[in-house]
C-alpha cells in the first residue's frame, strides 16, 4: 500500500496510509503515514470498538493538513483498549483429548450463541457446513486431494477450511462474558485445541505435498509464524 501510495501522488491524489509494520514504513516512505501497535489485520484496533477505530481514523485523516513533508511518518500514542489480556476471561473448556470432531461437536452450542450474541457468524468460506470438517480434513492427512464443488482445487479448500476453523474458534471464544484479548484466543487456539493441532499437522502434510499449490498455502495460511511447531 505505500508503493501504491507514490504512485497515486504522482497522479495528484492526496494519500495517507496507516502502517502496521514501522520499519516497512520507514523504507518505503509513504507521503504520509500513521504507525499503530494494533496488530496485523487489524490496523485500526480491536472489532466492536468503533470509538478507538474512529480516533485513529481521524488521526490519519489529519496528516492530511500537515505541509511540512514530502515525508511525514506519525505514531499514533495509544494501543487498543483489547491489547492486555483480559483476566475475568474464561477459555472454553475442551475435553476431547485430541479428537478434533469430538471437540467441534462440544463446542458447536457456543458458536450457536455467538451468532445469536453478535447476529453474524464470519464462517462460511469452505462451502463445507462444519459436520464435514473432520473427514475431510482426514483425507488431507491421509495423502488425498479431496474437493469442494464450488471451489477450483484442493489447496483453496484446504484453505478456507483452515480458515473457518479458525473463525468458529474465535466466534466461540467471545460468546460469552467479557471479551479476551487477541493474544488470549491465539494462545487457547494454538496451544489447548485439538483444532489449533489439527491445523499444524494439515500444514506439515502440505509442506511435504507434491502438490505445489497445496505446499504454497500451507506454508502460507493454514498457521501463523509465531505459532508454527
Amino acid at each position: 500500500m505505500c508503493a501504491l501510495a507514490h504512485k497515486l501522488e504522482e497522479r495528484g491524489f492526496s494519500t495517507v496510509a496507516i502502517a502496521s509494520v514501522r520499519v516497512q514504513a520507514e523504507k518505503t516512505r509513504p507521503p504520509r503515514a500513521l504507525w499503530t501497535s494494533a496488530m496485523l489485520g487489524r490496523p485500526v484496533g480491536e472489532p466492536g470498538d468503533p470509538v478507538f477505530q474512529l480516533r485513529i481514523i481521524r488521526a490519519a485523516l489529519a496528516l492530511l493538513q500537515r505541509t511540512d513533508g514530502p515525508v511525514i511518518l506519525e505514531d499514533f500514542p495509544d494501543d487498543p483498549p483489547g491489547w492486555p489480556d483480559n483476566r475475568d476471561w474464561v477459555a472454553p473448556t475442551t475435553t476431547s483429548a485430541g479428537d478434533f470432531a469430538g471437540e467441534l461437536t462440544a463446542l458447536l452450542p457456543q458458536w450457536q450463541a455467538a451468532q445469536v450474541r453478535f447476529g453474524r457468524t464470519s464462517v462460511g468460506l469452505s462451502f463445507q457446513t462444519p459436520d464435514t470438517w473432520p473427514a475431510f480434513a482426514e483425507a488431507v492427512l491421509a495423502g488425498g486431494l479431496p474437493k469442494v464443488p464450488q471451489l477450483d482445487t484442493t489447496a483453496l479448500a484446504v484453505r478456507f477450511l483452515c480458515d473457518d476453523i479458525k473463525a468458529l474458534y474465535g466466534e466461540v471464544a467471545q460468546a460469552a462474558g467479557s471479551a479476551p484479548s487477541a493474544r488470549q484466543v491465539d494462545t487457547w487456539f494454538w496451544r489447548q485445541t485439538a483444532a489449533g493441532a489439527l491445523l499444524q499437522a494439515l500444514r506439515r502434510t502440505a509442506m511435504v505435498s507434491e502438490n505445489n499449490a497445496l505446499k504454497t498455502v500451507g506454508g502460507r495460511f493454514f498457521v501463523p509464524t509465531p505459532w508454527v511447531v
